[in-house]
């Protein structure tokens, strides 16, 4: 669309300038993402639900199950930065699209399979698709969408994989419990499959296609030349090759790989597990997970709040500090249903507030140009410690019959990253001037 025509002729579409109470297209692109991501959340989360079923039917060890759980999580974060190069060179909403046919294609052929290595071939697919849509896009959305409330924005974005959590897996759980898991990955492929109406209704690459400035602008940007499949490879390995020179993305990278193992590593993959070992129901255990989910929105929302007025380095030191101390008594607390939950609600409330801080110190080190880029590269670090956690937790149990060892571990991994996170330098001079 040529953008020599006035944005004011383009209907409900137009531009408002910023600090005006009109409504702006921005605010449909994010809540059509919301729901991308709650849906997208929901289903990478099952995982958790899936280990004791597989484990009764067909007798698969712990260990085999947690590896399947691992490829999911790998997957999940590997494709991150080439998330990013799609979404260049094929735009948000075609790439949202191919990761909701490649989910739904993966979790139909789940329920037909018959061993091992299919699970880990199938929900590795599964976690590309998830992966495709979820922090990148989040951070692509508020990047090319907001100039102002982006850090309010990206909190209710990150927040929203967690939501997820607490919109489905209480449902996924049920019907696991009633009917089945193989209920359980039909309904996973209609949450997938529902999706594709709004995206191709509602999702628009950039303001520009609609002749509109980002919010919080006056500026209609002139769109980019799409770059080529190869140069959008070629620039998200460049970007990694001049960030592995810099203290700040092995500083980001390490606290991230600790926050993986932490969260979807530990606690997401096991906690329900955990929870069958000590006689709690698996209903039970994904509503702790879902209760995690519900102070995890109020937490991720108030730390985009805060990292637009807070040194994030602070923010993160106490989260980190706060994640340590809970994960070192959670499994203590197993015994007590209330007393787990309490400790659940305070867990939660951190989940993913580190996400947030992460990308803003991300933005300070590297410019606001290559932020993209390595926040697919340093997400796809946080899935590597998912991976890492999930095979080694379900490893650990079989080896010493609980989960005690891997909660110790990873709690002392949070307050050694709280310390850690000190170290970083507002601006790399030496990234600043290669990404200049």
């Amino acid at each position: 669309m040529p953008l020599s025509r006035k944005p004011e002729s383009y209907g409900p579409y137009r531009h408002r300038k910023a600090g005006t109470n009109d409504f702006h297209y921005a605010w449909v692109v994010a809540a059509v993402t919301f729901v991308i991501l709650v849906v997208a959340g929901g289903i990478r989360g099952s995982s958790g639900i899936l280990v004791v079923p597989l484990e009764s039917e067909f007798h698969w060890s712990r260990t085999t199950i947690s590896l399947g759980v691992a490829a999911n999580i790998t997957c999940y974060g590997m494709i991150g930065p080439f998330a990013g190069a799609l979404m260049e060179t094929l735009g948000l909403r075609r790439t949202v699209v191919l990761a909701l046919v490649s989910i739904t294609a993966a979790v139909l052929l789940t329920a037909t399979m018959r061993h091992s290595w299919q699970l880990v071939a199938l929900w590795g697919i599964v976690g590309a698709g998830t992966g495709m849509t979820a922090n990148v896009l989040a951070a692509t959305v508020a990047t090319r969408w907001f100039a102002s409330r982006r850090g309010l924005v990206l909190g209710l974005l990150t927040s929203a994989a967690a939501a997820g959590q607490l919109v489905f897996l209480p449902l996924f759980a049920v019907l696991t419990a009633n009917h089945g898991w193989r209920w359980m990955t039909l309904a996973i492929a209609g949450a997938a499959i529902g999706l594709l109406p709004a995206v191709l209704l509602w999702m628009r690459d950039k303001p520009s296609d609609l002749g509109l400035a980002r919010y919080g602008e006056c500026q209609v940007q002139a769109p980019a030349v799409k770059s080529t499949a190869k140069s959008a490879v070629l620039v998200a390995f460049g970007a990694l090759r001049q960030a592995m020179r810099s203290k700040n993305f092995w500083i980001l990278g390490g606290t991230l790989f600790i926050c993986g193992a932490s969260t979807n590593g530990l606690v997401g993959t096991h906690l329900i597990p955990a929870c069958v070992d000590h006689g709690i129901t698996e209903v039970a255990g994904a509503g702790l997970l879902a209760g995690i989910a519900i102070f995890n929105f109020l937490g991720a929302t108030a730390s985009g709040w805060l990292s637009d007025r807070v040194d994030a380095r602070v923010l993160l030191l106490a989260y980190y500090g706060l994640r340590g101390l809970s994960l070192l008594y959670m499994p203590f607390a197993f015994d007590s249903f209330y007393e787990l939950s309490m400790v659940s609600v305070f867990y939660g409330l951190d989940w993913t507030a580190t996400i947030p801080p992460t990308i803003r110190l991300t933005t300070d080190a590297f410019g606001a140009e290559r932020a993209g880029v390595m926040v697919g590269w340093l997400m796809a670090i946080h899935q590597l410690g998912g991976a890492a956690a999930a095979f080694a937790a379900g490893a650990l149990r079989m080896d010493l019959g609980s989960y005690l060892a891997a909660f110790v571990a990873s709690g002392a991994l949070c307050l050694l990253a709280a310390g850690f996170i000190l170290t970083f330098s507002k601006r790399d001079e030496a990234i600043a001037a290669a990404t200049a």
